[in-house]
């Protein structure tokens, strides 16, 4: 049995070990700061504060994977939670020799130059776009001086279950499935790349899995880009729904929420992402890794059904 440590019990988190648990002579431990959460089929719970290196370091020995599937509770606390946490999974990494897979974002990237690709440039003109891209070279750089071997694996935004509120591409299901209208965040018909957390799972566990993919960047495979307008519309058919009125919130709107809100602020420094295209090349995940994203109709009936749409209107019954 190999032992494989997962950091987050978030929606990727989940996955991960689920899938995970499915393979062959795999123990699974799903950590988190309660260690509490519904039962995952072969998974042990535990709770651990991964910013603690000695502690992540006890957990992780003997394991031959480390999975970073984590994100501190708020945008406002990144700059303050994520420093000790990768610096404790570098340490517990380079003192147990696991593999470090970190599962990140596309922040970093430079918005101008499209499609993104694993080693495009980076120029973002948010600081936590510039906190996760530094951050993350951290750990390529010490896989380079060969004190530990990494890999990262980075996604657009998420669709799948648990995302809810916290998704862009989920956050409007509930109230659309309702017949009331609803505001997105941005300009509505740009094409967008939406990852589902399956395939994010996927995706960390081929790569960790690989040798010859260690000490790289990989995209999670991922579906062909949907307009903001479009993903709504196909998600509401799915389940059988029709689709409402759909307006973007103009960046000033957004400014002026922010006075007030700083979560909303932080939001508003990533919103570029939704006011041009946003694409990504997954070529070398599909032909290296192997990895194909899970078929689009599973996906948006899936994200419906999980996410407050309810149960697919049947014959006779109202949409």
């Amino acid at each position: 049995m190999s032992l494989h440590l997962v950091l987050g019990a978030g929606p990727v988190g989940r996955a991960t070990a689920s899938q995970l648990a499915a393979l062959p002579d795999h123990e699974v431990v799903l950590a988190s700061r309660s260690g509490t959460g519904p039962a995952i089929a072969g998974v042990r719970r535990i709770a651990l504060n991964a910013g603690d290196a000695a502690a992540l370091t006890k957990a992780a020995d003997g394991a031959a994977v480390i999975y970073n599937c984590m994100n501190p509770g708020s945008y406002t606390k990144w700059e303050a939670e994520w420093p000790p946490i990768y610096r404790a999974m570098i340490a517990a990494a380079e003192r147990t020799g696991a593999v470090l897979a970190m599962v990140s974002n596309l922040y970093m990237y430079d918005p101008a130059v499209q499609p993104l690709r694993p080693n495009g440039p980076e120029g973002t003109p948010d600081h936590k776009g510039e906190l996760r891209g530094r951050l993350d070279r951290e750990v390529l750089e010490a896989h380079e001086a060969g004190r530990l071997r990494a890999v990262i694996v980075r996604a657009s935004d998420y669709l799948g279950e648990g995302i809810g509120q916290n998704g862009m591409g989920t956050r409007l299901i509930e109230a659309a499935a309702k017949g009331k209208s609803v505001q997105a965040i941005g300009e509505i018909d740009l094409p967008h790349t939406w990852t589902y957390v399956p395939d994010v799972a996927a995706t960390v566990i081929a790569a960790a899995a690989k040798p010859e993919a260690l000490g790289r960047i990989w995209f999670a495979a991922s579906n062909e880009p949907r307009t903001q307008r479009e993903l709504l519309t196909e998600l509401l058919a799915s389940v059988g729904k029709p689709m409402v009125k759909i307006s973007g919130m103009p960046m000033w709107q957004l400014t002026v929420i922010g006075w007030g809100v700083p979560l909303m602020r932080e939001v508003k420094g990533v919103s570029y992402q939704f006011t041009g295209p946003w694409l990504y090349d997954d070529s070398a995940t599909r032909t290296e890794l192997g990895v194909e994203p899970t078929p689009w109709a599973e996906v948006l009936r899936e994200t419906a059904l999980h996410n407050g749409a309810g149960a697919p209107a049947t014959a006779g019954t109202p949409a």
